[in-house]
């Protein structure tokens, strides 16, 4: 039976309007919070165990095929980190202090040693116990900038240089992001293991 509807293992508006984008019109992608006020407890040591716990923990709540996205920012010169808690970096105080943080940890770093690669993990689960989640992974290498740069996206946009375009992912158009990102690329194999490609 082909998939037309699930819910999105998220409340983040930003991630809502990439994904649903990114998916197209074929399947009508719902926000977690219809269905739920909790979020799941990311417990999990890797991307890809947090976004099988969110996308079960959504599938429950909702009775629907679920897709979670964990994701986030790992750089080089922090060993990976912020990681897996890069959303929480700077002790859930939003986007704004993350980005403060990150600047500080990598002070006085030139710019041949702010290598970066967002990264993404996806998780497509049926029901709350499918067995068998479809995972898809993508990676954006770029490097981080000494000061933000645009207003576009959110997150670490504003300090992600992006190489090949010659710009912060926050300067560049939804478009233009949506073709590029590390969700993107998750995306794009989801959607070659749904049929849609």
């Amino acid at each position: 039976m082909p998939l037309t509807r699930l819910v999105l293992a998220s409340n983040n508006a930003g991630k809502l309007k990439e994904l649903q984008a990114m998916l197209g019109s074929q399947i009508e992608v719902l926000p977690q919070k219809q269905f739920t006020d909790q979020e799941a407890d990311e417990i999990g040591l890797s991307f890809v165990e947090n976004a099988i716990l969110k996308a079960r923990h959504a599938a429950r709540a909702s009775g629907l095929p679920a897709l979670a996205d964990d994701s986030g920012l790992a750089v080089d010169a922090l060993g990976g980190a912020p990681g897996i808690y890069s959303a929480r970096y700077a002790d859930g105080a939003g986007d704004a202090a993350n980005n403060r943080k990150l600047l500080a940890a990598l002070d006085g770093l030139p710019d041949e040693q702010r290598g970066a690669q967002f990264i993404c993990a996806l998780a497509l689960v049926r029901h709350a116990d499918d067995p068998l989640p479809i995972l898809c992974e993508g990676h954006w290498r770029g490097r981080i900038l000494h000061a933000p740069r645009g207003d576009q996206g959110f997150g670490y946009d504003p300090l992600f240089w992006v190489p090949e375009t010659e710009c912060s992912s926050a300067e560049l158009p939804a478009e233009q992001k949506n073709r590029l990102s590390h969700r993107a690329r998750a995306m794009v194999l989801l959607r070659q293991r749904l049929g849609l490609a």
